[in-house]
């Protein structure tokens, strides 16, 4: 079978498909990753065979309209999520042209998008083949942000007959059970596991020494954004709740570089970590609300605290807020006493471990991505 994976822009939406990629080739399927090109080489060093489809990148395909007009930029949570539908669907157009070109040469037999990546449905309807779409992270799709790509992709639609984007013949969801909405869509389930890159670990990493550790970062888009810079790690390392812990941020080597310089001696690392290999000997994660980093922190048990970079990335983990195993607070540039109560609760409260170390446990138990191969060999074989 040959199965042609589709991911959205940045490194986290490649991060997101590759347990199901990898264990799709380990089962003798054929697979192709097709990507934006700013992210092929991150699906390359993670050994996987890539193709780019569009040079556009995800930040201008947010912040600039077809016509290349900048947008002003949104100012709440719905704005921010209309921005976003608006955004991954400007990406599906660029996509589409190598997109099927792709198809019409390799001709796969089934084609696997993740959460938003709004080109894989239109491509398998034009190519009649199966589609299933993947949970990126614990980011469910709302009606906002797919009306606006229902909107953004209307001469798209039009062309293909299509009144809206199609549903899909298979939802796969990685969110625990116990965080889903009550309305969320039927599903097949699927552990979340890790599908970071690596590099060598240091013993001082995945050993926990005798203060409280706490892991720090803002994602891989610290580059791109300047909210997510040096500025969002230096409120955290001047903030006296964190004096006596143990520090690592997790960014960009621009960034490390910066951070190591101002605070010399205070971080334990700085740079790229691999959350996955480091989150079991922290006591916390600090975040900018980002998705696969939200998944991280309840694979490994770990308690969160959420200082969030758009207001409507806040709106999944208020669920796991609910439910016991994090902090959310209500933006990035909070009073440091408000930073340092959540600290010292998070740290002090022993509850918020053992409900995040439940939803791991929660996690651990769902079909693993080499079972979810089985589905999809099923599902492509009675299309046929």
């Amino acid at each position: 079978m040959r199965i042609l994976f589709i991911t959205g822009g940045g490194s986290a939406t490649v991060f997101a498909l590759v347990p199901l990629v990898s264990a799709a080739r380990l089962a003798g399927h054929e697979v192709v990753v097709a990507a934006p090109e700013e992210s092929v080489k991150v699906v390359c060093d993670l050994g996987l065979p890539a193709v780019s489809v569009t040079e556009l990148g995800i930040y201008r395909a947010m912040f600039w309209d077809r016509q290349g007009n900048r947008l002003a930029p949104p100012q709440g949570e719905e704005q921010e999520m209309d921005m976003a539908g608006r955004g991954f669907a400007r990406l599906a157009v660029s996509s589409y042209p190598a997109l099927e070109e792709l198809a019409r040469s390799w001709r796969p037999d089934l084609v696997v998008g993740g959460s938003h990546t709004h080109a894989a449905p239109l491509l398998a309807h034009q190519f009649r083949i199966p589609f299933v779409r993947q949970a990126w992270d614990i980011h469910e799709r709302t009606e906002v942000d797919w009306l606006a790509a229902t909107d953004e992709l209307r001469p798209e639609l039009d062309k293909l007959g299509l009144e809206r984007i199609p549903e899909g013949d298979l939802y796969v969801e990685t969110t625990p059970p116990s965080l889903r909405p009550d309305d969320a869509e039927p599903a097949q389930m699927m552990r979340w596991l890790p599908g970071n890159l690596q590099v060598p670990l240091e013993p001082a990493l995945y050993a926990r020494g005798e203060r409280p550790r706490i892991l720090l970062t803002s994602g891989s888009r610290s580059t791109l954004v300047p909210t997510l810079g040096s500025a969002f790690f230096r409120r955290l390392l001047d903030n006296p709740a964190l004096a006596d812990a143990e520090l690592v941020a997790a960014t960009s080597e621009e960034v490390a570089s910066e951070l190591e310089a101002e605070y010399p001696g205070r971080l334990l690392r700085a740079g790229w970590v691999p959350l996955d290999a480091v989150l079991p000997s922290c006591d916390l994660l600090i975040h900018h609300g980002g998705g696969v980093t939200t998944m991280n922190a309840l694979n490994a048990g770990v308690p969160q605290l959420v200082l969030p970079e758009m207001a409507s990335s806040a709106i999944p983990i208020r669920r796991v807020d609910a439910y016991g195993a994090s902090i959310t607070l209500p933006s990035a540039e909070e009073p440091a006493e408000d930073v340092a109560a959540a600290v010292r609760t998070l740290l002090s409260d022993s509850s918020y471990r053992e409900r995040a170390r439940e939803l791991s446990e929660e996690i651990a138990a769902q079909p693993l991505p080499t079972e979810v191969v089985g589905v999809l060999e099923k599902l492509t074989a009675a299309s046929r």
